[in-house]
């Protein structure tokens, strides 16, 4: 009992600092905390099991085995989500999903460097059997170095943790663009499902079905109160990142269903995340239920930290995810949702 006062403590602790405006947030990857200890396998992926689920977490390296099929090189992240009561992949085996895409500061570049988590080298370090991370150091042109931890909780919820550091001042608008892809295995329905409102319309929360048209239209939905505007050129060629949808979402979490499973998104306030979706990002008929995390007015040297959540678990209603949602919801209260990092 004692520890299980403890721990609430800690958690408390954490949640405080962060909305107190603390300088820098806790310690929680090796990247940030020594007292971390890991592993580094040979082989390029990890299988944690835990509860109903099954998740395995691979570096960018390519693999083909019985656990990972034609698995191609450049997809890090969760390269299989399994269920029990859904054995085959809801990601495409040849990429993944929770997959660390692109790095960009909205400005032209060649493919590689809007590509840097993909192509740079990675190491994958395991901490326990419910937890693994995907370690980069600085990376060769934005020079971002960034530690991603996978933990699968008790309930067979995945937490996922970014830490990262900017080296060097090589984001020319001053600002850092991170983007997530996960490439859903041919749904019966490509959509998201989100509590929104039109854009321009009050903030009457109603239940949202979050549709685009073609790959980078109206591919982008921010939050009610995200009002942060990025400079760009005219000509930048991540179609999904600016582009914006007709609606803004009022609760920070959203799903999508496949094969009778639901893959929920649940995120902090504070990191005012932007979530993004594609009907053919992972080719026709695999849809790419995406997100992004900015960082404006970053400071080289200073760490900073993003944590979401993805629950993975039989649809039977909007009702039952709500339900499933309300059990996450001081993570997704921490904060009013107006703090910056």
């Amino acid at each position: 009992m004692q520890m299980v006062v403890r721990i609430i403590a800690v958690l408390w602790i954490m949640a405080s600092s962060i909305c107190a405006g603390a300088t820098e947030p806790p310690a929680l990857t090796s990247l940030s905390n020594p007292a971390v200890r890991y592993q580094t396998p040979e082989q390029p992926y990890v299988v944690l099991k835990r509860a109903e689920v099954e998740a395995v977490v691979a570096d960018n390296r390519a693999v083909d085995d019985a656990v990972l099929p034609g698995h191609r090189a450049g997809y890090s992240g969760i390269a299989s989500l399994k269920h029990v009561r859904r054995r085959e992949n809801l990601f495409v085996p040849s990429y993944a999903g929770l997959n660390f895409e692109h790095i960009h500061d909205g400005t032209t570049k060649k493919r590689k460097m809007l590509f840097e988590p993909r192509n740079a080298p990675m190491e994958l370090r395991i901490v326990n059997p419910f937890t693994a991370e995907l370690y980069q150091k600085p990376t060769p042109h934005y020079g971002l170095e960034s530690c991603l931890r996978y933990e699968l909780l008790e309930d067979g919820t995945i937490e996922m943790t970014l830490e990262c550091i900017p080296r060097q001042r090589s984001f020319k608008n001053n600002y850092m663009g991170l983007f997530w892809a996960s490439y859903i295995h041919q749904p019966e329905s490509l959509d998201i499902h989100f509590k929104g409102h039109p854009a321009d319309q009050p903030a009457i929360a109603r239940w949202v079905r979050g549709v685009t048209p073609a790959h980078g239209r109206l591919s982008t939905h921010l939050a009610a109160n995200d009002c942060r505007e990025f400079a760009r050129d005219p000509n930048f060629p991540l179609k999904l990142v600016f582009n914006l949808s007709r609606y803004r979402y009022s609760e920070p979490w959203c799903y999508g269903v496949s094969h009778g499973m639901a893959l929920v998104y649940l995120f902090r306030p504070q990191d005012q995340i932007r979530m993004t979706q594609s009907p053919s990002g992972g080719g026709r008929g695999n849809p790419a239920w995406d997100f992004q995390y900015f960082v404006p007015h970053y400071e080289v040297g200073k760490r900073y930290q993003m944590v979401m959540r993805v629950m993975y678990l039989p649809y039977e209603s909007p009702e039952q995810i709500e339900r499933a949602v309300e059990r996450h919801r001081w993570f997704i209260r921490q904060c009013d949702g107006t703090a910056e990092q």
